[in-house]
């Protein structure tokens, strides 16, 4: 967030995306269609999570349209991306695979938690093959949801990267849209412009998506594109008031969500964002190019920017400030019950796990009578905890094993000169890690769809390489 930040370019490519026809501009051109429409199809449709298959059908349809486009995209992917990567996408891939082939008798039924479903088939006189998990249509749906991501992770593997950060600077304007589309919400408590109105909040944003924390989770990742990408050069001359602007009007909707670990999550690149500004300031390549009177004041920026934002959301919204800090002080938050009773399925079906996307049919089983309510549990409020229930060990082990390559593929980035680019991915990235320890941000195709963008950009510009050599310059 930073006014005399270069504007990204690379002039050795400064050709590249104007070949002929059917050459590298053709390709530019339609796989920056294809992802845009993908994020878009997410966006729009993508947010209720697994309650509305057709909506998330939808979603999975425009990425494999996607993907018949953009066959050599796709297999491009599969030979060029890092080789840690493509192992882990096809880790992802594999493990609810295996919970559907179907097992003899003997196998599925020497499996952990199965005593129920070994009854039932006694019930029957029957002893045929079944799948490991109980509810192989349940993994089978958890499979189906990362054809998005994939698709958008393959296809922007070959789209230059100057129009992945216009494709960046388009899901800010989705964030932005989010927050118009909320304030009808907000002012008639939730009676007006909800999409998802089974759980009404009075007074609460919740845009596009039928959960306030990934309302709040995707506006955050929205500030930190608005925070890091380089200024799209028709902006450029205003290029802080611009930022400034957006990343008031982010806060502003961050805060009206109401979500605890949205508003904490916001702290993070809006520090980073102060950082770099910091040290901007004693770059010496760049006080080189400044006065000392434009030096002195540059090193106010950050302190000021911070001040700007606090002061204009307790302005603005006083009392939303005041009640999101009170639900900080809430004691009877019912997750910790929830985590009781999942806890004790986990060891039910532990190490194995149940099969990718049973949490719901699994749960209910070892729900405790005192913590039952009106109200089903549906997700377990700690993605790690439902993931040890639903796939176990391996599972857990797919889950450490994507969160050191997050952590590596940021440490790589530090010698990339696009590194706040590829920070700004890790960012959003980590903060999905950090609130999957209350929530379970991935279960809807609109934030697991941005996942693989962030994903995307992190790797992308975080090292140079061969997958670089179609570049072209910003229109």
């Amino acid at each position: 967030m930073t006014a005399n930040a270069p504007k990204y370019r690379h002039p050795q490519h400064a050709d590249a995306g104007r070949i002929g026809p059917g050459g590298m501009f053709d390709i530019a051109q339609t796989s920056f269609w294809a992802i845009l429409a993908i994020m878009l199809f997410a966006f729009a449709f993508g947010g209720g999570g697994s309650k509305y298959g057709l909506a998330n059908l939808i979603v999975q349809l425009s990425a494999l349209v996607a993907l018949a486009f953009h066959r050599q995209a796709f297999f491009d992917f599969w030979k060029h991306a890092p080789v840690f990567l493509r192992l882990l996408m096809g880790l992802s891939l594999a493990l609810p695979i295996a919970f559907i082939i179907p097992l003899p008798f003997d196998v599925w039924s020497s499996l952990p938690g199965r005593e129920l479903i070994v009854q039932s088939y006694d019930l029957l006189g029957e002893q045929g093959w079944a799948s490991a998990s109980v509810d192989p249509i349940r993994t089978l749906l958890a499979l189906t949801a990362l054809i998005a991501p994939l698709a958008l992770l393959s296809i922007g593997w070959s789209t230059p990267r100057e129009r992945l950060i216009v494709l960046g600077w388009i899901v800010v304007g989705i964030g932005i849209a989010n927050f118009l589309v909320g304030i009808p919400q907000v002012l008639s408590n939730s009676e007006t412009g909800v999409f998802y109105p089974e759980n009404p909040m009075p007074g609460v944003l919740f845009g596009t998506f039928a959960n306030r924390n990934s309302t709040g989770l995707f506006l955050v990742g929205a500030l930190t594109l608005a925070a890091f990408l380089p200024m799209l050069p028709r902006f450029i001359r205003a290029e802080m008031p611009v930022r400034i602007g957006l990343c008031i009007l982010l806060m502003v909707a961050i805060l009206l969500t109401r979500s605890r670990t949205a508003l904490v999550l916001a702290l993070i690149p809006l520090g980073l964002a102060a950082l770099r500004m910091t040290l901007a300031h004693f770059d010496t390549d760049t006080a080189q190019s400044q006065t000392a009177a434009r030096k002195r004041w540059l090193a106010l920026i950050p302190v000021a920017l911070v001040a700007a934002l606090l002061a204009g959301l307790l302005i603005a919204a006083p009392g939303r400030v005041n009640d999101v800090v009170e639900r900080f002080d809430n004691a009877g938050d019912a997750r910790s019950y929830i985590w009781d009773d999942a806890t004790y399925a986990a060891d039910r079906y532990w190490p194995i796990g149940s099969g990718t996307g049973t949490f719901d049919d699994v749960f209910q089983v070892d729900e405790s009578l005192e913590n039952m309510t009106v109200r089903k549990a549906g997700r377990a409020h700690n993605d790690y905890l439902e993931v040890a229930i639903e796939a176990g060990v391996p599972g857990l082990i797919l889950v450490a094993a994507w969160l050191g390559l997050l952590i590596a593929m940021s440490w790589r980035a530090r010698n990339s000169q696009d590194r706040w680019i590829a920070w700004s991915g890790a960012v959003i990235l980590f903060a999905v890690a950090l609130q999957s320890i209350t929530d379970y941000p991935l279960r809807n195709m609109s934030l697991l769809t941005f996942a693989g963008y962030a994903l995307l950009i992190l790797t992308r510009f975080g090292a140079s390489g061969p997958h670089d050599r179609s570049q072209e310059v910003l229109p």
